[in-house]
């Protein structure tokens, strides 16, 4: 008999909130978290708008030594980890560290550091460059720093699925617990990859919004889209089988009960346009947690803002839900954090578990002109509804034609 797998903790730091209450209180109110860049110069870059961190000291935070040696996509999953941890309220003694692992991914990972050590390099030689490089740059180090600051000896491993990353690393470990390898899992993602070359990177690849306005780049489903607006930042979640989170008393968020994963095998950047891949990873998620399509009530959709995404998902949402895909609520929480790239499937995952969790559906923002031809569905606009929510999925798209969705239920 498969095991049940309930979140019982969470963590975060996003551009509309450093701790995960403020950040669900920003988005059920609608806040915007895009503004003009101030963490560097834009004026080697056409596009000057992003989804940063606000109004944290990471100096005060980590000391000045410490940081040095840690990429900051790592810090930002270091500190969404110890929120969630903190939240989940451990007695580490009283665990088998063989049996908690750390499953976090990332897109593109050490960026920044890539590219201070490559300027460093070219100024000075490369036999100059920081002996923490390279052990701040890999993607996988992210996960092997959360497993050495909590002792954990279980598996630790990192997905890199671009976009989808945090929701492949969550939907891997809901399948390692439930399959009995594991009791607990530490699980999600980070990116901080907002810097002058990853802005550069997407824009010349025609993937950003092309306005510059804070309030109206991101807006997904919108007849004027132009591309998706760039953000950073991290989501943690403690999944934990059933059994071991009662017997220790834990509070319970909800329960991850099924899992999609499929891949378009179609184009490096660009969704198939029938969006059977799409489509068939909902349907394996729903089929996974032994429901039926009607049973969802709430979708967080990938939701990017480029032409492309928002016109394929809805296609995909359609083909996989049939009649009900006009019944269920569909919204895209990138509208107001940007686009978190290998962490946005960790911070929607939190935004779904908590919108089951109160019965409240999170709004798309700025989106004022639906494009009605491409993107019919019954989208949450301009404002959160108040709707009971007993099941909800997010979707993750990633370039190479990565798929996947997770299914969440009420506890």
């Amino acid at each position: 008999m498969k095991r049940r797998v309930v979140v019982t903790g969470l963590g975060a730091i996003s551009p509309i909130g450093n701790d995960v209450k403020t950040m669900w209180k920003n988005a059920k109110d609608g806040v915007n978290g895009i503004d003009f860049i101030k963490n560097f110069d834009t004026e080697s870059n056409n596009t000057k708008i992003g989804g940063e961190i606000k109004d944290f000291d990471f100096v005060e935070y980590f000391g000045r030594k410490q940081i040095k040696r840690m990429d900051r996509f790592v810090q930002l999953g270091m500190i969404a980890t110890k929120e969630a941890m903190i939240d989940a309220d451990f007695d580490m003694e009283n665990e088998d560290t063989d049996r908690f692992g750390v499953f976090y991914g990332s897109g593109i990972g050490g960026l920044e550091t890539i590219a201070r050590e490559e300027d460093k390099a070219k100024a000075r030689g490369y036999d100059r460059v920081s002996p923490y490089f390279i052990p701040s740059a890999i993607i996988n180090i992210a996960a092997g720093q959360i497993a050495i600051k909590y002792g954990l000896h279980g598996m630790v491993t990192s997905v890199v699925t671009a976009c989808a990353s945090a929701t492949n690393s969550i939907g891997d470990a809901f399948r390692s617990i439930r399959d009995g390898y594991h009791d607990v899992i530490i699980t999600g993602g980070a990116e901080g990859s907002l810097i002058p070359l990853g802005l550069g990177g997407f824009n010349v690849m025609q993937a950003l919004n092309k306005s510059n306005d804070p309030s109206c780049a991101s807006i997904p489903f919108d007849k004027n889209r132009s591309g998706f607006v760039m953000g950073e930042g991290a989501g943690t979640l403690i999944l934990e089988e059933y059994e071991h989170a009662l017997k220790r008393g834990a509070k319970i968020y909800g329960e991850i009960a099924g899992y999609g994963a499929t891949c378009d095998a179609y184009h490096i950047t660009g969704p198939d346009p029938e969006a059977l891949g799409a489509m068939k990873c909902m349907l394996n998620a729903v089929k996974d947690a032994n429901l039926e399509p009607t049973d969802v009530d709430y979708i967080n959709a990938h939701g990017t803002s480029t032409p492309l995404n928002d016109k394929t998902e809805t296609l995909a949402i359609k083909k996989a839900f049939k009649e009900h895909a006009y019944k269920l609520n569909v919204s895209s929480t990138k509208s107001m954090t940007g686009h978190l790239l290998g962490a946005s499937g960790a911070v929607e995952a939190i935004f779904a578990l908590l919108a089951t969790k109160e019965d409240f559906i999170p709004p798309t923002i700025n989106t004022k002109e639906l494009d009605e031809e491409e993107c019919d569905l019954n989208y949450t606009l301009s404002s959160g509804v108040n709707k009971k929510v007993d099941v909800a999925i997010s979707n993750s798209l990633g370039f190479g034609g990565h798929n996947a969705t997770i299914l969440i239920k009420k506890v």
